[in-house]
């Protein structure tokens, strides 16, 4: 969500029909406008990436996320990065493509990874957001801060365990 609200324009966000998980507009609508998300559910695991890949292409969408059951391979992240850099639409910049891969795996041949963890207290939201991986840049972690006029995020030290549970890369 925290990406989603920095985008201008619609957002597909695609998960396995299977999937039981879904996301609250009502949990949404504090960070975006639920009615900017539109939601695919294929049928097939493979599917999923195809339906990524074709959005990526189209350059119609400035925002592209892949809720997966396991990480894509090597080959099929490739294909995403080529498809985003290739994309036939009016939009200058490339479309953005988030992964989210579950447990300890993460997806090969991406461009930066990330894991982001709840830090509430009882009267603060807040989340520890970690860079774990990238191309260009140190593994670094923030404070991401709820506040009355948004977002607030500093830098924070390093814990010795980040975790692995939820992690995001992005294409």
């Amino acid at each position: 969500m925290l990406v989603a609200a920095k985008v201008n324009g619609p957002v597909f966000w695609i998960a396995p029909k299977w999937q039981r998980d879904h996301l609250n507009p009502d949990g949404m609508h504090p960070y975006v406008k639920p009615q900017n998300f539109t939601f695919i559910n294929p049928d097939r695991p493979e599917d999923t990436l195809w339906v990524m890949e074709e959005a990526l292409r189209c350059g119609a969408v400035p925002l592209v996320v892949a809720d997966l059951p396991t990480p894509p391979s090597l080959t099929a992240v490739r294909r995403l990065h080529l498809a985003a850099e290739n994309n036939t639409g009016q939009n200058t910049n490339a479309p953005l493509g988030l992964l989210l891969t579950h447990g300890e795996g993460g997806a090969p041949g991406v461009e930066s990874r990330w894991h982001m963890t709840p830090a509430h207290s009882p009267t603060a939201q807040c989340w520890h957001l970690t860079r774990t991986r990238a191309r260009t840049a140190p593994v670094k972690q923030w404070l991401v801060a709820k506040t009355r006029t948004g977002l607030k995020t500093q830098p924070h030290p390093m814990p010795a365990d980040p975790g692995n549970k939820n992690r995001h890369d992005h294409t």
